[in-house]
């Protein structure tokens, strides 16, 4: 039987009560949620693919993932859907600065902020979620949206 989006949400809360944890988390989720992105965006993609502006495994990935924030919930779909452009987008623009690569940054982020997360575990005094599921790593980002939701009165 699968979930709903507020068990979910229940369910990795359960990890997630502490307020330096909750805060870390804050910071580090959507940090992550952009470097994945990032990563994935620096994948060479093939020849065909290079033809059409912004198709990339980021965006192919992404699509999927707001593909299975609509099953969970078509409603925080939405936010979520939002956030990603939004993270695409910010990908976009980095990579036309022409600083540091995107997948270095991507990478040296992902690290630091995965090191904040453990801490935050460490402080809670609970494994993260999703050594339970890894569909966890999903939830993260939409749990923090659903809080966002809350605040504004939508329902998720």
């Amino acid at each position: 039987m699968a979930l709903t989006a507020q068990q979910w949400m229940d369910a990795y809360g359960e990890s997630h009560r502490h307020p330096v944890n909750k805060l870390i988390h804050w910071i580090a989720v959507p940090t992550i949620f952009t470097t994945v992105v990032g990563l994935l965006w620096s994948i060479p993609v093939p020849e065909m693919m290079s033809q059409v502006p912004w198709l990339n495994w980021a965006t192919i990935a992404m699509v999927l993932a707001v593909l299975w924030y609509v099953r969970l919930s078509p409603s925080l779909a939405v936010g979520m859907a939002l956030f990603t452009a939004a993270d695409i987008a910010l990908v976009a623009w980095y990579d036309s600065l022409n600083h540091l690569p995107v997948w270095q940054m991507s990478l040296i982020l992902f690290v630091v902020m995965w090191v904040l997360q453990f801490i935050g575990h460490a402080i809670e005094g609970k494994r993260p979620s999703f050594f339970k599921d890894v569909q966890f790593l999903l939830i993260g980002p939409a749990w923090l949206m659903h809080f966002l939701y809350r605040k504004a009165g939508i329902p998720i």
